[in-house]
């Protein structure tokens, strides 16, 4: 086995692990307190990667180069909500939790990114890796928030539209849930261009904030 292609498989993998793992981690959480224990009950409430992950969807396809990936889903019981939540907004909010890690992953990586740049350059210049896995944490973490906001059943940006979907609407959305299966391969396929402006956007406003706190 080539050593190069390992070492690159590596540094793709384990940053997507440590997100994953923090999403899934950030849905048991939120719903945990709203009240619903089911992913606790299940051990799903922590943060070793070990209770979250696919061995498919989150080592062996990203190992292979393939860029995109997912881990176990979190189960949530929105009936065991606390007393005065939503169920509708519980779910919201849950499902959100996922996506915002994910985006303060990328935020805390840009910050380290640019504390490194201030405080120890020459580490990062003795240590390339060091500066790859950081970019592929940033860079990684943007994509999955962005990808999963998408609308699309069972991405966590549908819980979004369920909330607010007038009823009247009901019937349209479900035939978009029977669907979603070829929709969501449509754009794991062919939908790049869908997140390329976003991603690009967050990515651009978070080099700027590495470098202004790199190069202050």
């Amino acid at each position: 086995m080539d050593g190069q292609w390992l070492m690159e498989a590596v540094m793709r993998v384990i940053p997507l692990v440590l997100s994953l793992t923090v999403h899934e981690f950030a849905h048991a959480w939120s719903a945990w307190k709203l009240g619903d224990d089911t992913a606790a009950a299940q051990g799903r409430l922590t943060l070793d990667p070990l209770a979250h992950i696919d061995p498919l969807g989150s080592v062996l396809l990203p190992a292979l180069g393939i860029p995109f990936g997912w881990a176990k889903p979190v189960p949530v019981n929105p009936a065991r909500f606390r007393r005065g939540v939503n169920m509708g907004t519980g779910m919201m909010l849950t499902a959100l939790a996922g996506p915002l890690s994910n985006l303060l992953l990328a935020i805390a990586g840009s910050v380290s990114y640019g504390l490194c740049l201030r405080l120890a350059p020459d580490t990062l210049q003795a240590n390339p890796g060091l500066e790859v896995f950081m970019l592929y944490m940033v860079m990684g973490n943007i994509g999955l928030a962005v990808f999963n906001m998408l609308p699309i059943p069972p991405l966590d940006g549908s819980r979004v539209v369920e909330r607010f979907l007038p009823y009247r609407m009901r019937d349209t959305w479900e035939k978009v849930v029977q669907l979603s299966p070829f929709l969501l391969l449509g754009i794991i396929f062919f939908g790049r261009r869908l997140i390329s402006g976003p991603v690009s956007y967050i990515w651009g406003v978070l080099q700027n904030l590495s470098l202004s706190i790199g190069l202050s």
